[in-house]
């Protein structure tokens, strides 16, 4: 929540400041994508469980996502299904999350911060 604060507050500085930069700011902008090679090793090591159908770590993992906040397209409910991509260090499962869109999945997006914006992950 803090984080969705800062960032709020920033935007609302570049912006009344006319930069083009507030544009940086915005987590839920469409379009923003991320190479599946760019992704830390643990989103790899995920995106291939998914491909292949598990087995997956996390009971929760492959659990419908529920986009309440909409920050990724509408689709259908169940359309989105979300797992934990492993954080070194942390003894739950951390923020990190790939949610995957479609089944068999068609589209993949990355957070790093539990939702607070997304990737759409390109091959």
């Amino acid at each position: 929540m803090l984080s969705r604060c800062l960032r709020l507050l920033t935007l609302l500085l570049l912006l009344s400041a006319g930069t083009s930069q507030a544009w940086d700011f915005l987590p839920w902008r469409k379009g923003e994508t991320v190479a599946a090679a760019a992704l830390p090793p643990e989103a790899r090591e995920t995106l291939a469980l998914i491909r292949q159908g598990g087995p997956f770590p996390h009971r929760r993992d492959g659990i419908t996502f529920q986009n309440r906040e909409k920050r990724l397209p509408e689709a259908a409910r169940g359309y989105y299904r979300e797992y934990t991509v492993r954080t070194p260090g942390a003894r739950d499962r951390g923020a990190r999350r790939i949610v995957s869109g479609g089944s068999p999945p068609v589209i993949y997006y990355y957070t790093e911060d539990h939702y607070e914006s997304f990737r759409r992950i390109q091959d």
